[in-house]
């Protein structure tokens, strides 16, 4: 098979490697589309925490070609559409025994921390981090379900309440699956950017106000939309999708007495708020990682297609790699998620005949 690993900033190699063989409780996957998002383009950079080189790509859809005869007749077949939730937790450290796992002080995340990920033609994957993708979901659509059980992850870490006012900054992916999350909940939604296309986009999905954040945000007719909306008292919730210092503590000032404020917006950027802040108003600053909700996501994503499939703004194929990357960075385009496909494949012949093989006791 082929993989493309990042081996240093800005070079990715592609290599041939066997394909693996399935083992008990996990499978062979052939990938068929992965989506990227920032933290591939600063691990492509070599400017993030992963240790390089690595096969990048943790957002991705596939199909499995060959289970251990061990897993025959269980919940999933060979031919089975499938997501893969890509982190793996330690199950020891505080998070984990707290049923926190996201959060886990010690966890791997394929194409991120430690194992290699998805922009390889085939994988070996743990069956119990997999979910057969709904029948009514496009394969090519799927990999958004892991950027939505981001979102999904920051919104019930607010405890987010029918009927609240809530406000999102960050009209990116992650702001605006937030924003259909929310709004399924029935919350009111103003969400903000300095994109006024991303603006509209989250106006057509149906955001009570779509701010512009200009120097000076916000102003006093920001204030004065912002007043009318919450009847004076401030968004009860505010998520910060964006990872920019200046937009979180705009969050803490614009949040009611009381509020909550998720930041799920990651940065290596030092943070200033007053000692005031938090105290005088007793808020809940909250953050929010990874996602418990894959299942929830899925079905999210599953009914709110047509809002999610605009937000893939560009596809490349495989070995159209290094434009995928170099477009993901660029400020000069509006881009959304980057779809890669995978080359397509009919069944594997050679596959098939393994896993015969494999059942009437042979080696493959």
């Amino acid at each position: 098979m082929r993989l493309a690993r990042t081996v240093a900033a800005e070079t990715i190699r592609y290599e041939e490697a066997p394909i693996p063989a399935p083992e008990p409780g996990r499978g062979v996957v052939r990938v068929r589309s992965v989506t990227l998002c920032g933290t591939d383009a600063h691990i492509w950079e070599d400017d993030y925490a992963t240790e390089l080189p690595i096969v990048q790509g943790h957002e991705f859809s596939a199909t499995i070609t060959r289970l251990h005869p061990q897993d025959e007749g269980g919940p999933f077949a060979v031919g089975d559409d499938v997501v893969v939730s890509p982190f793996a937790a330690c199950g020891r450290c505080y998070a984990c025994t707290i049923r926190r796992p996201n959060a886990c002080a010690h966890m791997s995340v394929y194409g991120c921390y430690d194992d290699d990920g998805a922009l390889a033609e085939f994988m070996l994957v743990p069956l119990a981090r997999t979910r057969r993708i709904p029948e009514s979901l496009p394969v090519d659509l799927a990999p958004l379900w892991e950027p939505v059980s981001i979102s999904l992850q920051a919104v019930r870490r607010g405890r987010a309440q029918r009927g609240e006012r809530v406000l999102v900054s960050g009209a990116g992916p992650i702001g605006l699956f937030a924003l259909l999350a929310l709004r399924e909940a029935g919350c009111s939604v103003t969400v903000l950017d300095t994109d006024t296309e991303r603006l509209g986009l989250a106006a057509g999905l149906g955001a009570a106000h779509a701010l512009a954040v200009e120097r000076g945000f916000p102003d006093v007719a920001h204030r004065a939309v912002l007043d009318a909306w919450t009847d004076g008292q401030g968004p009860s919730l505010v998520i910060d999708a964006t990872g920019a210092p200046a937009s979180l503590a705009t969050a803490v000032d614009l949040v009611a007495p009381a509020g909550r404020v998720v930041a799920v917006g990651i940065s290596d950027r030092e943070l200033t708020l007053s000692m005031r802040s938090l105290p005088i108003k007793e808020i809940d600053l909250l953050g929010s990682r990874n996602s418990l909700h894959l299942d929830d996501a899925l079905a999210l994503l599953d009914r709110n297609q047509d809002a999610c499939r605009p937000l893939i703004t560009h596809r490349f194929g495989f070995d159209e790699l290094d434009g995928a990357f170099r477009l993901l960075r660029d400020r000069t385009q509006r881009v959304g998620k980057i779809a890669v496909d995978l080359p397509a494949a009919a069944p594997d012949r050679s596959a098939r005949d393994a896993t015969a093989l494999c059942a009437r006791g042979g080696r493959s």
